[in-house]
């Protein structure tokens, strides 16, 4: 049986409560035909439009009620994590029963580990929340948040987006996955955390991208397979001219020189790229393939997709 780790993108939750609702029920009969074919599935998320409808939310209610605080990001994640799992589990769940499957799915609330001496704690830039005033910013820097101004449009907090170093909870989800199960992992690319000493571990004021978590996951639990799900069935080169070319397999040597020429766009397609390229670059016959949600079977099965080797 492969162990595939399934990385959903943003795509698949959509962007608010109701829409998300709709896209885990698609979301969940894709992910069941990969179950009925054989394949131990470990499923990962995104969390952008939700954890910053929550950040938003409680923004709100600081500034109309003092005694209030503002949460931190980690919190952010935590809950974005509870309430999309809550909804994917019960999903699939549902699917799974109508085809006879009796295999449990089950949230895990994953915490990610950070370095603290990450350069991306050095220069925040992931924007987050709502935009603020001058004056409003000044108030939120006393604080000990970091803001930026965005583009004329005012300041917002702008937090770091470090790269993961371990998967705290990974030995649970293997567990799950020794009794059957199937979990719903490292969602939002987990919530990060610093260790302060042997048995400590802090939340941090930060997003880790959710294909580099989920590569770490999947290069933990020893999996033979990473899927970043995205919007386009293939990866291209020259995307958007004239010249574009779609890939349906690449080395990763191929792949560092696409980087290398700017291929690949920042906060698109190159995380998923570069996610790719360390999961297949962590051990022996490892595999990474991006395509999209409807098309994941048939790029199993070889058919589609671009397949990183």
């Amino acid at each position: 049986m492969k162990r595939v780790v399934l990385a959903l993108g943003g795509n698949a939750l959509g962007d608010n409560l109701h829409q998300q609702m709709i896209a885990v029920k698609t979301a969940a009969v894709a992910i069941a035909d990969l179950i009925e074919d054989g394949y131990e599935v470990i499923l990962t998320h995104g969390n952008g439009p939700q954890v910053g409808m929550i950040n938003l939310a409680m923004e709100t209610a600081a500034k109309v009620d003092e005694s209030l605080f503002y949460i931190p990001m980690s919190v952010c994640v935590a809950m974005s994590q509870g309430y999309i799992g809550y909804d994917i589990q019960n999903s699939l769940r549902e699917e799974l029963l109508s085809r006879n499957i009796q295999k449990p799915v089950a949230t895990i609330i994953t915490q990610t580990l950070v370095d603290a001496d990450d350069p991306a704690f050095k220069n925040p830039t992931k924007p987050i929340g709502s935009f603020y005033s001058r004056e409003e910013a000044d108030e939120m820097t006393k604080r000990g948040y970091d803001m930026k101004e965005d583009a004329g449009r005012g300041f917002r907090r702008v937090v770091a987006s470090p790269k993961p170093i371990g998967i705290i909870e990974s030995n649970t989800v293997r567990a799950l996955l020794d009794a059957g199960q199937i979990p719903v992992a490292v969602g939002g690319g987990g919530i990060p955390v610093k260790k302060t000493d042997e048995r400590h571990l802090k939340g941090t004021s930060a997003v880790v991208d959710k294909d580099f978590a989920s590569a770490k996951l999947a290069e933990e639990l020893e999996a033979d397979m990473l899927v970043i799900l995205t919007a386009v069935e293939k990866v291209a080169i020259n995307f958007g001219k004239p010249e574009q070319k779609w890939l349906s397999e690449m080395t990763v040597n191929e792949a560092q020189q696409y980087i290398g020429q700017g291929h690949f766009a920042p906060g698109s397609m190159l995380p998923k790229v570069e996610a790719a390229i360390s999961f297949v670059s962590s051990g022996e016959n490892r595999k990474a393939l991006i395509t999209m949600l409807t098309t994941a079977r048939e790029g199993l099965a070889g058919k589609t997709g671009t397949l990183i080797l």
